[in-house]
């Protein structure tokens, strides 16, 4: 599915607020653009993800879902965290163990 923007308002009063009701049960679903997956880097100790413009603000929280064992062992380790995250250049970087496990991957959320 694609995710539907608010739009200015239309000329077309009647296709606007069409638009606007697939929009709001779009978002009353759960689609709402802001979720992503990420693979810690093997053999570094860190990992930079680069988003889509304007999804990283100064007060933007990330949440980690773990989707493998590896993975859940590493967040239930408590030594991975954000370290760092960029609002010019759309990034947050994650710090983590340094090991040669490929398989550390999780599912995250933006919000704010």
């Amino acid at each position: 599915m694609a995710f539907l923007g608010v739009p200015p308002i239309l000329t077309n009063i009647p296709e606007w607020c069409r638009v606007m009701a697939r929009t709001i049960n779009g978002v009353m679903q759960g689609k709402t653009n802001n979720t992503g997956t990420v693979t810690l880097t093997a053999s570094s100790a860190t990992t930079t993800v680069t988003e889509a413009s304007n999804r990283i603000g100064e007060e933007t929280v990330i949440l980690f879902m773990p989707t493998t064992a590896n993975a859940a062992t590493e967040f239930g380790a408590g030594s991975m965290y954000v370290s760092s995250r960029s609002v010019a250049n759309n990034t947050f970087t994650i710090t983590h163990a340094n090991n040669a496990q490929v398989d550390r991957t999780f599912y995250y959320v933006l919000v704010g």
